[in-house]
């Protein structure tokens, strides 16, 4: 049934692209999809009627549902009758307020994966954030995931474009096998895109974020970015392919700078929330690998915060990692030691793994907790928390954080709007 249903949406999806033409972009990688696709629709909704994946419907089913314009019905079988009228709709009679772009983030489980979504929404933009060891159990090497993610840059053809990160080495090396222009991003210098001179900005005299400053060179033009709701690098780089992309597509850096000031990161992705008793929470709960923990930590050891005020870290496993689980949870520990961390809380049987490279590098061993549920951590927090503490959390999705995020955050009732994985299917 579900091949059935895959062969039935491609074949809607398809016709609905050569009836509507609209310019599709494409986004994978392994860490930053969904924030640089947030980005660029932010960016380029300023100028053009823009439809973005909404949520994670970045598979063989979501991806045509995005380009359809319906939410997945699930197993309701009537619903899926009224996707299919819809999509049928649109190719007989066309869509007026149909989006001039497709903003559609590509999503790989398993080799041949973005192949197949290629071959259902040829892009002629690409953007590939990152490679790094999420899904690695599944291709074997790095090697093999930018192999797959590769497949991106050399489906474009014509006059498309492959906007690239030049920060991470396999992405960099994506720009050989290219029969399109090439456009790199990134903080190290020789790159189209330069972020310079970046500051995470928390005011410790009245605890509030006031966002990241940094200055966005393309080719020597020169231009000041705030984005006054984020905090952290991946916000950062999000941006930089987000502003790649718009200058491709006719915008200036004046425009694309102003667009970025009220950029946010989804749900579950280093946003600040206020806390219990004063505190503030990082929440970075959706989702973990070993580089996006080893960032947010960088950030964490950043900010300056009262003598008084103390440092919170919350991690869970890291999963899905395959053969990199042992050294990735060890750098994680390693670096919650050289951040100076006051306390570390864990949950999981591989975060132990953090715990005790931590603690072989300098952490006390009355600052390491493990607990074996969320519940307990929430209690154990409620109890330790004051006024001007920072509590970082993250995990793999499987470890549910979130569930730690809502018990100590300090605006229950707005777990819904806030937190990742609120809905029922999710209880």
């Amino acid at each position: 049934m579900k091949k059935i249903l895959m062969f039935k949406l491609k074949i809607f999806a398809k016709l609905i692209l050569l009836r509507q033409k609209p310019l599709v972009i494409g986004i994978t990688g392994s860490i930053g999809k969904s924030s640089t696709k947030e980005a660029l629709a932010l960016v380029l909704g300023s100028k053009f009627k823009v439809r973005a994946t909404y949520k994670n419907y970045n598979n063989e089913i979501g991806l045509p549902l995005t380009i359809i314009g319906a939410k997945s019905p699930g197993k309701n079988i009537l619903s899926w009758f009224s996707v299919f009228f819809l999509a049928f709709k649109i190719i007989i009679f066309g869509d007026k307020n149909y989006p001039e772009i497709l903003i559609l983030e590509m999503g790989i489980d398993r080799p041949g994966d973005l192949k197949y979504l290629c071959s259902l929404a040829k892009p002629k933009i690409g953007i590939v954030s990152s490679i790094s060891y999420a899904h690695i159990e599944y291709f074997g090497s790095l090697l093999e995931i930018k192999k797959e993610k590769e497949v991106l840059v050399t489906s474009l053809q014509g006059q498309g474009a492959a906007i690239l990160n030049f920060d991470n080495d396999f992405c960099k090396e994506m720009a050989e096998a290219s029969r399109v222009k090439v456009i790199s991003y990134g903080f190290k210098e020789g790159v189209d895109l330069l972020a310079q001179d970046v500051r995470y900005n928390f005011d410790k005299g009245d605890y509030e974020l006031s966002g990241i400053n940094f200055k966005l060179n393309f080719r020597g033009s020169i231009v000041p970015v705030l984005m006054k709701n984020a905090l952290s690098p991946g916000a950062v780089y999000a941006a930089l392919a987000a502003s790649a992309c718009a200058l491709e597509l006719g915008f200036n850096l004046v425009n694309i700078a102003n667009s970025l000031k009220d950029f946010s990161l989804p749900r579950g992705r280093m946003n600040v929330l206020p806390g219990i008793n004063n505190s503030f929470i990082i929440d970075d709960s959706y989702n973990s690998s070993p580089e996006a923990c080893l960032a947010a930590l960088d950030v964490l050891g950043s900010i300056k915060i009262e003598s008084e005020s103390k440092k919170y870290v919350v991690l869970g496993d890291m999963l899905e990692i395959g053969s990199y689980t042992n050294e990735g949870h060890r750098l994680v520990g390693e670096k919650i030691a050289k951040i100076k961390a006051d306390f570390l809380i864990t949950i999981g049987d591989k975060s132990l793994m953090i715990a005790e490279s931590a603690l072989k590098n300098g952490l006390d061993n009355d600052k390491s907790f493990h607990f074996n549920s969320t519940d307990e951590i929430g209690e154990f927090l409620i109890s330790r928390i004051n006024s001007g503490d920072i509590v970082l959390v993250k995990g793999s999705q499987g470890m549910r954080l979130e569930k730690v995020v809502k018990e100590i955050m300090a605006e229950k009732d707005r777990a819904s709007e806030l937190l990742v994985r609120q809905g029922g299917g999710w209880k």
